[in-house]
C-alpha cells in the first residue's frame, strides 16, 4: 500500500470458525488493511470465532435464542449496536443468517457479503459442494453488497479457482478459503480507499 487512509470502522457478523475474521484482524495488525474492527456479533454462543475475536482484544455480541426467533427484531438489536459503535461498513464473515431491513435500510450499500461461489451460479448455504457435485471446472469466490434477497446484492470482486483433476470436494474448499481469506480483506480495502461505488446492479471501481 503507497498510501494511508483514515481507517474504516468495520462490524463483523459471524455464526462458525471466524477464519474469515482472523484475516481481517492479520491484515489490519500487519498494516496492509486501513480498518478497524468495533464489534463482532455472532448468531451462536459457541462460534469460535468469538474465541478469535477475543484473542484480539475486540469487544463481541451474542443474541440469545429467543431474540433471534424474530429475525427483525434481531436486526433491530444488532442495527442498534453497530450504529452505537459508530461503524462504517458491516462485514458478514459466515454469517448464516439473511439480513433484514433494520440493518440493510441503517446501512444502505455498507453491508458486504462473501459468498464461496461465482454469483449468480451457486447460491446459498452449500455452494462449495454444489458447484463440485455440478463438476464445473472454474469455481470461486464473491464478494458483494447484500441486499433483501438471497446472494443477489451487486457484485463488488470477484477471483476465480480452477478446479483441478483429481481434487475432492475438501480440497476444493481449502482452496476457496485460501482465495477468501485473500480477496475479502483486499476488498475491504478498496472500500476503505472510498473507490467503490454503486450504481445500480453494477459496482465500479476508481482505478488507483
Amino acid at each position: 500500500m503507497s498510501e494511508r487512509h483514515d481507517p474504516i470502522r468495520l462490524g463483523v457478523l459471524l455464526s462458525g470458525s471466524g477464519t474469515n475474521l482472523q484475516a481481517i484482524i492479520d491484515r489490519i495488525a500487519a498494516g496492509t488493511l486501513d480498518a478497524s474492527i468495533e464489534l463482532v456479533v455472532s448468531s451462536r454462543p459457541s462460534a469460535y470465532g468469538l474465541k478469535r475475536a477475543q484473542a484480539a482484544g475486540l469487544q463481541t455480541l451474542t443474541l440469545s435464542k429467543e431474540i433471534y426467533a424474530d429475525p427483525i427484531t434481531a436486526d433491530e438489536v444488532i442495527a442498534t449496536e453497530l450504529k452505537a459503535h459508530q461503524v462504517d461498513y458491516v462485514i458478514m464473515a459466515g454469517y448464516m443468517r439473511m439480513v433484514h431491513a433494520p440493518i440493510l435500510e441503517t446501512f444502505k450499500n455498507r453491508v458486504v457479503n462473501l459468498h464461496p461461489a461465482l454469483l449468480p451460479s451457486f447460491k446459498g448455504a452449500h455452494a462449495i459442494q454444489d458447484a463440485y457435485d455440478y463438476g464445473v471446472k472454474v469455481t470461486g469466490v464473491t464478494v458483494h453488497f447484500a441486499d433483501d434477497s438471497y446472494d443477489c446484492g451487486p457484485i463488488i470482486a470477484q477471483r476465480p479457482v480452477v478446479v483441478e483433476e483429481g481434487w475432492d470436494v475438501d480440497t476444493l474448499e481449502a482452496h476457496i478459503h485460501e482465495v477468501e481469506h485473500q480477496l475479502y480483506p483486499d476488498t475491504i480495502q478498496l472500500l476503505a480507499e472510498g473507490r467503490v461505488h454503486v450504481d445500480g446492479r453494477k459496482v465500479v471501481i476508481d482505478p488507483e
